[in-house]
């Protein structure tokens, strides 16, 4: 940790090019990760002999310890130096990847993707964390711009990339993929100037991070293995996670943030957007490749027009918002996310890629472009500034634990079980029933942005948007 507040860098400068090329390249790392496995999902299946569940647990297994640990990250980090615990973050996710890549069975993988959501969770904050204490205040918007649209880029490259991987080597390479490019954040990071908050509180609530991962643990254990006991103990848990942070002086989660009428509304659209798209992307990609029988390249190739879609369109979507408030774009965003999903339904066996996949994937992306920024200008916007960072994460969580449920609870609703996956009709059938549960989902959305969501523009928050479908973006409190 440094004894004092380090110089600001500026843009342009070798100083601030070091600063971009370690933080763009580790949250980069990450969100390749996010983008890929799921693309790699029908290959994983069949090499380890994986049912619906072991597939389920693959991506929640990383996710659980995301969401579960990612409020800890960003308190690790303001605690004890953002660049330390940012470098920690690579090299344990950088190790769990490797532990991905060389799984000799189903139950290894899990567990090693569970072990990578650790590292995921002390990374992730600290990539924009750093940019906003290392960057002069006048160059931080050019900085953070920078860090978005890079970022945009390797989310846009991965599923084609990742596809490419699992066709013509093997999955287990796109995990691998990730030691090297962690190894060029480590040495970027040397450059990096340390920085902390001298306000932090000294004592890190680990005992909340821990009754919040069993909670969560056991509600998904639950959802998929369908054994009611283990999500009793999971809602026992959540519930003395709750109990607890009412208590804590300085709590990992201050619950009285929800007191705002706003910022809950906005954490409640999250969840419900972000479980239709952690559901629909799950499934989609599996759809295509079981049913339309498209390879893995070609699979993450056809997503491709999402992410261009959302570099393209993000920006003004945050600008537009800015000018007239945020109700009118995250009530119309979600309706024609809804539509997209809708056409997605068409997609069966006999789908040609332009008359029926490309509308619906087009559809549904101008309506994420509409939602993402002013949903993130507007979590921000509510809370007070004291808050700013505690509020981008708490967002960035509940984006991460909807996306976790949507994993865990809609193959079961949609019938799809056992090795369903591998029958392309009985999977038709379950695709289509999962689209129209996440279509409602959207619709919900479109209810809440409508009766709760209030004009109030957004400053600044607006342009500092990634373009990730992952999830929103994290914030500090600089």
């Amino acid at each position: 940790m440094s004894d004092g507040p380090p110089q600001p860098v500026r843009f342009g400068t070798p100083e601030g090019r070091w600063v971009l090329v370690a933080t763009v390249l580790g949250s980069g790392v990450a969100a390749l990760d996010a983008t890929v496995v799921n693309v790699a999902l029908p290959a994983i299946g069949r090499d380890l002999g994986a049912g619906v569940s072991g597939l389920q647990w693959v991506i929640g297994g990383y996710l659980l310890t995301l969401a579960s640990f990612i409020l800890l990250g960003g308190s690790l980090g303001d605690r004890y130096g953002r660049r330390r615990v940012f470098v920690i973050g690579v090299i344990w996710f950088s190790a769990a990847s490797l532990l991905c890549g060389l799984a000799p069975n189903l139950p290894a993988l899990i567990a090693a993707r569970a072990f990578q959501g650790v590292g995921g969770a002390l990374l992730t904050p600290g990539s924009l964390a750093l940019i906003e204490a290392s960057f002069a205040r006048e160059d931080r918007g050019r900085a953070i711009g920078a860090w978005s649209g890079l970022g945009g880029i390797a989310t846009a490259i991965g599923p084609f990339a990742g596809g490419w991987l699992v066709s013509a080597v093997s999955w287990r390479l796109i995990f691998l993929l990730n030691l090297p490019l962690a190894a060029l954040v480590i040495v970027a990071a040397r450059h990096v100037p340390e920085s902390a908050d001298p306000a932090a509180a000294h004592h890190i609530d680990v005992t909340g991070a821990a009754l919040g991962a069993l909670g969560l643990a056991g509600v998904t254990y639950a959802l998929i293995e369908a054994t009611p006991l283990p999500g009793v103990l999971g809602v026992i848990a959540l519930a003395a996670f709750v109990a607890h942070e009412r208590r804590q002086p300085d709590p990992m989660l201050p619950i009285d943030i929800f007191a705002n009428r706003q910022f809950a509304a906005a954490n409640l659209f999250t969840f419900c957007m972000y479980a239709a798209l952690g559901g629909t992307f799950f499934l989609l990609a599996v759809d295509l490749q079981q049913v339309l029988r498209y390879s893995p390249v070609a699979a993450g190739a056809s997503l491709f027009p999402i992410t261009l879609i959302m570099l393209a369109l993000s920006s003004r979507a945050g600008a537009l918002a800015q000018r007239i408030g945020p109700r009118l774009p995250m009530t119309v965003g979600p309706l024609v996310v809804a539509a997209g999903l809708l056409l997605m339904g068409r997609i069966g066996a006999g789908s040609t890629y332009v008359r029926d996949v490309l509308p619906a994937v087009v559809v549904f992306a101008l309506g994420l472009a509409l939602t993402v920024a002013p949903l993130t200008a507007t979590v921000l916007a509510a809370a007070e500034d004291r808050h700013a960072g505690i509020a981008s994460g708490v967002n960035n969580a509940v984006a991460r634990v909807a996306g976790l449920m949507a994993v865990a609870v809609l193959p079961l609703t949609a019938g799809i079980r056992g090795n369903d996956y591998r029958n392309p009709s009985t999977f038709s059938d379950g695709f289509h029933l999962a689209v129209l549960i996440c279509a409602a989902l959207a619709m919900t959305a479109v209810g809440i942005a409508f009766a709760a969501i209030r004009n109030e523009p957004a400053e600044e928050a607006a342009c500092e948007t990634q373009c990730s479908l992952d999830a929103p973006p994290l914030r500090s409190a600089s």
